[in-house]
């Protein structure tokens, strides 16, 4: 070790913390900017997009999940979808980013990250069925599809945005 490792390291931790809180401001607003579409039976939530980051760097788990469960004090069923929306989005960025870890293209990976993350919302229609009375089949259905819906579109934007940016720094 070198004494520039001592000297970097708050500069370094600040960094890391700046870049967790501004991606988890950032699924924040874009959930409230597009909180019409963000919660309910039929969503699309476009801050989604960020969950790929977590693909890239481990940082970036603790951002989306903080993110998420602050803005999921929004939704109509928040005392349910705080702490499982937030437990639920932790273990699948990390399912996400052990089963992924191995392939090297970004678009497969994606790809797989897009699917298990829609076969994963089952949680947010066990939470509608139980807090609004809606039909859990069908409400997993529609739910899943919009989630790969905002993942696709989401995806895109990403898959364009990392080619200018490199997200595992």
């Amino acid at each position: 070790m070198n004494i520039s490792t001592f000297k970097d390291s708050p500069r370094t931790a600040v960094s890391e913390l700046a870049k967790t809180a501004l991606i988890a401001g950032l699924y924040v607003a874009v959930t409230v900017l597009f909180s019409v579409i963000s919660f309910g039976a039929i969503q699309l939530r476009l801050s989604e997009m960020f969950n790929y980051l977590a693909l890239y760097n481990k940082r970036y788990v603790v951002a989306v999940t903080a993110g998420v469960v602050l803005a999921n004090f929004m939704s109509p069923t928040w005392i349910l979808d705080v702490p499982i929306g937030g437990i639920a989005t932790l273990l699948v960025l990390l399912l996400c980013r052990r089963a992924t870890r191995n392939i090297k293209n970004d678009a497969l990976k994606m790809g797989v990250t897009a699917i298990i993350f829609a076969l994963s919302m089952f949680t947010v229609a066990g939470q509608l069925s139980i807090m609004l009375g809606f039909p859990f089949w069908l409400t997993y259905f529609t739910v899943g599809v919009g989630e790969l819906l905002s993942m696709t579109v989401g995806g895109m934007i990403m898959y364009q945005l990392h080619k200018k940016l490199d997200f595992t720094k």
